[in-house]
């Protein structure tokens, strides 16, 4: 990974981890807790692709492993994240660029579902049977409920971030950048440039002159014929 996006990834997790620890996790919401560790994950994963979204939700499901009050066992919640991120990451635009909002919100409802349906087999292989005694229904419903509120204000703006520390100088040089305005005008230049260059190979002089020469030829093979016709009859 580039540092600018180890920089920005590492910046995002922890902000969203503290913001987790100190705020959502003590609203006392029914069922689950709104997880804005996740969300980061999946907007940096549909930037980044599948490769960038597993090694940050393995990083940022480590470190949620070791904040205090974790009360699972290390490494759980970074193998949930690991996979949620390399999947999502799959789901990542082959231009770049997000056609709707639709996709993404689909993404956040099945990330959610997927998060908590593997967090619990895996507490349950470890032993760990607290999502049968909350009711793992309810889990779910709440985990993609609150997930899904909350992403249409945090999943677009990590994306534009994602995005904008992509589109750096030296990217462009590099030409590792996406879609770009010069881009798209230097195409459009290019089609009208085309455009004028058909026109003006309809409009060149010579060929207008071989028009005229065409009409002229005819008219007077026209007019040689109906003096003939004339002279036929006055003969006549």
């Amino acid at each position: 990974m580039h540092l600018n996006r180890i920089v920005l990834s590492t910046c995002l997790v922890v902000f969203a981890l503290v913001v987790q620890v100190c705020v959502l996790a003590r609203l006392q919401l029914p069922g689950a807790v709104p997880d804005l560790l996740l969300l980061v994950v999946l907007g940096l994963a549909l930037v980044y692709g599948h490769t960038g979204g597993a090694l940050i939700g393995f990083g940022a499901g480590l470190l949620a492993d070791l904040a205090p009050p974790a009360d699972h066992a290390v490494g759980r919640y970074a193998l949930v994240l690991c996979v949620i991120g390399y999947l999502a990451g799959l789901a990542k635009p082959e231009t770049g660029q997000l056609r709707s909002a639709t996709g993404p919100m689909l993404v956040v409802v099945a990330a959610a579902v997927g998060a908590t349906l593997l967090y619990a087999g895996v507490g349950i292989l470890v032993g760990d049977d607290a999502a049968r005694q909350v009711g793992l229904s309810k889990l779910l419903f709440t985990a993609a409920l609150y997930d899904l509120l909350l992403a249409p204000f945090t999943v677009p703006l990590i994306m534009g971030l994602a995005r904008r520390s992509e589109n750096d100088p030296m990217a462009d040089s590099a030409g590792g950048g996406g879609e770009s305005p010069s881009r798209w005008i230097s195409t459009a230049g290019g089609v009208s440039t085309g455009r004028a260059g058909r026109m003006s190979r309809l409009r060149r002089p010579g060929r207008a002159a071989r028009i005229g020469s065409q009409r002229g030829g005819l008219l007077a093979r026209a007019g040689k014929n109906r003096t003939a016709r004339i002279k036929g009859v006055k003969r006549l």
